[in-house]
């Protein structure tokens, strides 16, 4: 192996340590001691664009010092509307020298959900490029383009700076997550919560300034400050993977070994399809940091670095507990179906498995996963109700009270300390590595002309877990599959879209009014939502009927079939998001068109992609 179990050194839970207090330094002081220490080396890798310390300390300065001009200070929330860049980084760093938080906001997201988060965050600036800059129209919010005018007084600014000296309570990053009441909820993450994980996060890995790390979950993912703080902090340099290559196993794979990544973060999907692959001996990878989804996997003996699986909800840092994966073969305790652990508290963490009552259940029942200590984050956004409803005082068996997050899952201590996930204890779940709640995309789902009551729940297929809706359509009506599609895919986030629609004369009601999940059918080419042909590409054109072969025989590949229906749903005939991710990449790079996964979603009959592909060809992208 590539490195020792002594190499990973997670903290017992409950127990205390060093803390990350005032008297700490900040996160902007250590970054800007890499820029003295070890001024060329590299920082930031994206693409074929390099920055060293110096530079991002330098380039962070003059944006900090535009930003406190405009008025930028303590507590200001300042939106990130960027592309994963580098960029991005030097922005989110001079939000944090200027005193201020920064919300990264997804550049996937519908306009008007980005524009709601905006406005219920109070961000009265918005950092973006000329390209985005007019997606997003809230009224009191200044828009700074890096590609624009603004770009010269910054590029004006003197590059030193002075930073603002912030305390551990002030607030660092805001993040929305999907909301029960159909919109999102911002969480509040403070400096010390930060330094907190930047701290377990060093010393379990024992990250050093020759590290080499990766930079691959998306911006509106918790996990992507997990990524780049703890490695920028260490003076290890950060590599922006692009966005084919985050998406494909295959490509991240071969990214990892030719970037020669030493510690990685993988989101549960990947992670599981990336054991699979034949490592080399010499890989420099030391280990593969997994979380966002239940892992039912365990890796083979003889793998060159350490899997570790980690849990944690946003609103706690985004990393609560977390554990080696002991390989396959090897005694270990788990769950029923020894699926691996989440392992255990992490780095000034407690753990409370506790009933309705708040009491602790007796050990190794099953109860509420609460969590308490310094990675308890603020709260919610100007949302003090739901904030008190899940962030409360729980006295321990000393009397000793203390601040906890009620996470909503359930779980188990195991006799050897580690903990047992056993999922959700309501409708909120995990989808590529995004916190959704199924409730915003039924109140979405309803919204749909023509559809008269719905259920969306989690499956799992051939490809892993996946969304599949359920809608009862209203009288006369005639639902296709690409309709709805493109109905929730103009107001909910890729990933909050079906994967599959079914259709139900009624949907199934147990004997106390709520609907009976256990009674949902599976989808099958006999209930789900049929699609239409679109007419706007020839089929006598003979370009646009090589195109779509050539679409078939890619889409066939993916499947593992001899050939395909060229009208055929791809999510009926076994496809799924991860593989719809992965048909997207292989088209962009047949093509050289930027098709994107809502397009898919909206298009997915292999007649329906060539259409796609000929007016994406025609329009010059």
């Amino acid at each position: 192996m590539g490195s020792s179990v002594a190499e990973f050194r997670v903290q017992t839970p409950g127990k205390k340590h060093t803390s990350t207090s005032q008297a700490a330094l900040s996160i902007v002081g250590r970054i800007s001691g890499c820029a003295v220490e070890g001024a060329e080396r590299v920082a930031i890798v994206d693409g074929a664009c390099a920055l060293t310390f110096k530079q991002l300390d330098d380039r962070s300065n003059q944006l900090a010092r535009h930003l406190v001009k405009l008025g930028v200070g303590a507590e200001d929330c300042v939106a990130l509307l960027l592309e994963r860049s580098a960029d991005f980084i030097v922005s989110a760093l001079a939000v944090l020298k200027a005193g201020g938080a920064y919300l990264p906001l997804d550049s996937s997201t519908p306009a008007d959900r980005e524009a709601f988060i905006v406005a219920d965050a109070g961000a009265p600036l918005l950092i973006t490029h000329r390209d985005k800059a007019a997606a997003v129209s809230v009224s009191g919010c200044r828009v700074i383009e890096l590609d624009g005018a603004d770009c010269i007084a910054i590029d004006a600014e003197a590059t030193d700076f002075e930073a603002a000296e912030v305390s551990s309570e002030r607030l660092a990053y805001v993040i929305y997550t999907s909301g029960s009441t159909g919109r999102p909820k911002g969480v509040e993450i403070t400096h010390g919560n930060l330094l907190n994980l930047i701290a377990w996060h060093q010393q379990a890995f024992g990250v050093s300034a020759e590290d080499r790390a990766s930079q691959v979950a998306g911006l509106g993912f918790d996990a992507a400050g997990w990524e780049i703080w703890p490695h920028l902090t260490a003076g290890a340099s950060l590599h922006i993977a692009d966005e084919a290559t985050r998406r494909s196993p295959q490509r991240l794979f071969d990214w990892l070994l030719s970037e020669r990544i030493s510690v990685s973060f993988v989101p549960t999907a990947l992670a599981e399809q990336l054991l699979n692959f034949n490592w080399p001996a010499d890989t420099k990878l030391r280990f593969l940091l997994t979380g966002a989804d239940t892992l039912h996997r365990r890796p083979t003996n003889g793998l060159p670095f350490r899997l570790v699986n980690n849990y944690g909800p946003t609103e706690c840092t985004v990393v609560a507990t977390s554990g080696v994966v002991s390989p396959e073969g090897e005694g270990h305790e788990g769950t029923a179906d020894r699926t691996p652990s989440i392992g255990r508290a992490i780095l000034n963490t407690n753990v409370f498995i506790l009933n309705d009552s708040l009491r602790p259940v007796v050990p190794g029942d099953a109860g509420e996963l609460c969590l308490g200590g310094e990675l308890v984050g603020r709260g919610y956004r100007n949302n003090p109700e739901m904030t008190a409803g899940r962030f409360v005082n729980f006295t321990a068996g000393d009397g000793k009270v203390t601040r906890i997050y009620r996470t909503g899952d359930q779980a188990r201590m195991l006799p050897g300390g580690e903990i047992a996930f056993l999922g959700r204890l309501d409708d909120q779940v995990k989808i590529r590595g995004y916190r959704i709640e199924l409730g915003e995309i039924i109140s979405c789902v309803d919204r749909i002309p023509g559809v008269e009551a719905s259920v969306v729940v989690v499956r799992e297929s051939a490809g892993g877990t996946e969304l599949v809706a359920y809608v009862v359509p209203a009288r006369d009506a005639k639902l296709l599959d690409q309709d709805l599609r493109a109905f929730i895919a103009a107001r909910l986030p890729d990933y909050m879209i079906p994967a599959k629609f079914v259709t139900l004369a009624a949907l199934p009601i147990t004997a106390n009014g709520k609907v009976d999940r256990a009674a949902l059918p599976a989808p099958d080419q006999q209930n789900i939502l049929p699609t239409s042909t679109p007419a706007n590409a020839p089929a006598t054109d003979p370009n646009d009927s090589d195109i779509a072969s050539r679409i078939g025989a890619i889409v066939a590949e993916l499947l593992s079939q001899p050939s395909v229906n060229p009208d055929d749903n791809f999510f009926m005939i076994g496809g799924h998001s991860m593989l719809g991710v992965q048909l997207v990449a292989r088209i962009r790079d047949a093509f050289g068109v930027k098709l994107t996964l809502r397009q898919l979603f909206s298009s997915p009959t292999v007649r329906a992609l060539g259409a796609e592909v000929v007016k994406l060809q025609a329009g010059g992208r």
